[in-house]
């Protein structure tokens, strides 16, 4: 039986899943950049006349209680939800790269503590941390944003410490350590550059995550607020009006799973990639 080219089998990585997923991320991000080119539209427009309009040819997700084009708003909306997305995600890397680091690097006693911390910290659940620190310093899209992004930050702080560990045990960061190289130098120069690849897919994991839980805050009434076009202030805009008119929850719903989708699956294709590389 004649081998396949190795061309033909790395090619085969890229399925339908991958091209429709590169295709929605590509919509997203031209969305979220010059939203005016896909949606022209005024997404804060109201029309009486047009309210409570199901999908149609004029309106293809329909239109809410006031006449405002859902598609449009949805589109418009997208940049606010995917920067909130990523400052969570930012912010959870961050806190959760010092906590890591602080474990991995300094020794049994800095180690015990911060694990200690971690275990008490994941004895809570990630969103309930949230609504714990929205609770002390007030709802809004800011706060709402980093308690998103302080509640992922155990999680990543327990994968980053484990994989500072592996690197630190590495036969390179053992010779530099003999060269006299100081904790300091070894750390910057050998071991944050081999996490940094890691932490590029687990940040694009925790961006679809993290929009969810954005949008859970908003739906509450935490977060942004209507008339804002955010995909969760419109989902919860949607709820009271769930009976007779679906489309206006059903399509800002829509867009955030498919959203965290592309998400997750840009980031197992980014961990593929790497490990194939």
């Amino acid at each position: 039986m004649p081998r396949s080219a190795p061309g033909a089998t790395r090619a085969t990585r890229f399925g339908v899943p991958e091209v429709l997923t590169g295709l929605l991320a590509a919509f997203l991000l031209i969305a979220a950049v010059a939203p005016q080119l896909v949606a022209p539209g005024d997404p804060f427009g109201i029309d009486p006349l047009s309210a409570f309009q199901a999908p149609n040819l004029s309106h293809g997700f329909g239109t809410d209680e006031s006449g405002r084009d859902i598609y449009t708003r949805i589109v418009h909306g997208t940049g606010s939800s995917l920067v909130i997305g990523l400052a969570a995600t930012l912010i959870g890397l961050g806190f959760g790269l010092v906590l890591g680091t602080l474990a991995g690097m300094f020794g049994r006693v800095v180690d015990f503590t911060v694990n200690r911390l971690l275990e008490v910290l994941f004895a809570f659940p990630g969103l309930l941390l949230a609504l714990v620190f929205i609770l002390i310093f007030g709802p809004g899209v800011v706060t709402a944003t980093i308690a998103v992004g302080l509640s992922t930050a155990p999680g990543y702080a327990r994968l980053i410490r484990a994989q500072i560990i592996t690197v630190r045990s590495s036969a390179f960061v053992e010779a530099a350590t003999v060269q006299g190289l100081s904790r300091r130098r070894i750390l910057i120069r050998h071991i944050l550059p081999n996490t940094v690849a890691p932490l590029l897919v687990l940040g694009t994991l925790g961006i679809g995550q993290a929009i969810v839980w954005a949008a859970t805050l908003s739906y509450l009434g935490l977060g942004s607020e209507p008339p804002t076009a955010e995909w969760g202030a419109m989902l919860s805009a949607g709820r009271t009006y769930i009976t007779s008119a679906w489309w206006m929850s059903f399509f800002p719903g829509l867009f955030i799973v498919l959203t965290s989708v592309t998400a997750t699956v840009l980031g197992r294709s980014i961990e593929r990639g790497m490990r194939h590389a």
